[in-house]
């Protein structure tokens, strides 16, 4: 008998994990993931970063008192920490990625989000964070706002794989599929070998309901509420559809038959945020070949003990999801303004997660024993 994530992967579904420590890497609990729980991937953020290192900080003591005593700046020490454990967690992911021709087996590492409305500083921080965990299989997050988009492009020129993320929006992603495509005929121009050149466009999908459910309340009537909780699965089936659109144009037919690869999608903030919901709810509806589920540990858990509807639950399903749309509109609901909204607050979430990280090493730094210094 497979498990319910055995099934799930069998659908074509790659569980990713959202969430990193040092304290996951040498306990074994990462490894023992791929072992049992088939996660083939993690993802990292600021605030998830924020979370290791504030809440473990007996995990990273040493290093941090070694960087003291180096006279490291805070910035300095919070790359070499993160960039460590990535590296390390890039190790232990390596067979899946060899076992996978390179799919799957990643591991995610964000530019700073100080970073999101400035083009160049992401490009060169990018190629930074890409030579130092000097490993093929990590995946440089670059955020969908507007100055990411032609960075995202002229880092997968030079041959990085990239993860996008905080992408709310059709219009955003439609944006972001094509610096992917430009970024990979750039860099099979520039003799690059393209099959090497992964990606996967983080799509956020419970902050979605959140938003929207928060305007629904408001607004009140019967058919308001009548449609809460449905936005953010129908958002990202349509986003599925335009990918299936996208990928088979001819100018994206033309790359992958010289050996590029598809960018997936990926299904990002797939943890409910609603206690009525089912902890599934964004594993179940989302059922698609070729997509990327990255899950807090609650949901994989959930996920393992319940099982999912396995098979191919997106395609079909795209006339239901206009219409969620259609009636939302009809009810008032602004959804242009909506996804501004979720990008502008997801940039600042991830700042104020930065800013807090910054704060917990400045203070650790201080307060490394003097032997170290």
């Amino acid at each position: 008998m497979s498990t319910p994530t055995e099934q799930l992967a069998a659908a074509g579904v790659s569980i990713w994990l959202d969430d990193l420590s040092r304290d996951r890497i040498t306990s074994g609990n990462l490894a023992e993931l791929i072992r049992t729980r088939t996660v083939s991937g993690v993802t990292t953020n600021p605030t998830i970063f924020q979370g290791a290192i504030g809440g473990g900080g007996h995990a990273y003591a040493a290093q941090i008192a070694e960087l003291a005593g180096k006279g490291a700046g805070v910035d300095e020490a919070i790359f070499a920490a993160t960039t460590d454990d990535v590296r390390d967690a890039a190790d232990i992911f390596r067979p899946v990625y060899d076992a996978t021709a390179g799919v799957d087996g990643r591991v995610s590492i964000e530019v700073s989000p100080d970073l999101a409305h400035d083009t160049d500083a992401t490009i060169a921080q990018a190629k930074e964070l890409w030579a130092t965990v000097d490993r093929p299989n990590v995946h440089i997050k670059i955020p969908a706002t507007k100055a990411g988009l032609p960075a995202i492009t002229a880092v997968l020129a030079e041959g990085i794989s990239v993860n996008v993320t905080l992408i709310f929006s059709l219009e955003r992603y439609a944006e972001v599929i094509d610096a992917y495509l430009s970024g990979i005929e750039q860099a099979k121009d520039a003799g690059h070998d393209v099959s090497t050149i992964h990606s996967v466009a983080s799509f956020f999908v419970s902050r979605v309901d959140t938003e929207v459910d928060k305007r629904l309340t408001a607004i009140g009537t019967d058919e308001a509420t009548g449609l809460k909780s449905l936005a953010g699965v129908a958002n990202a089936r349509l986003a599925y559809e335009l990918f299936e659109q996208e990928f088979a144009s001819e100018r994206a037919t033309a790359l992958l038959n010289a050996g590029a690869n598809a960018q997936r999608p990926l299904w990002a903030s797939t943890g409910v945020k609603d206690p009525a919901l089912p902890d599934t709810l964004y594993v179940t509806e989302l059922v698609a070949p070729g997509t990327v589920n990255t899950m807090p540990e609650k949901t994989l858990e959930a996920t393992f003990d319940h099982g999912v509807i396995a098979g191919d639950s997106i395609s079909g399903a795209y006339a239901g999801a206009h219409e969620v749309f259609a009636k939302l509109a009809a009810v008032g609901v602004d959804f242009a303004d909506v996804t501004q909204t979720l990008e502008d607050e997801g940039v600042e979430k991830f700042i104020a997660s930065w800013h807090d990280l910054q704060g917990t090493v400045k203070t650790a730094l201080e307060n490394a024993p003097e032997a170290a210094r």
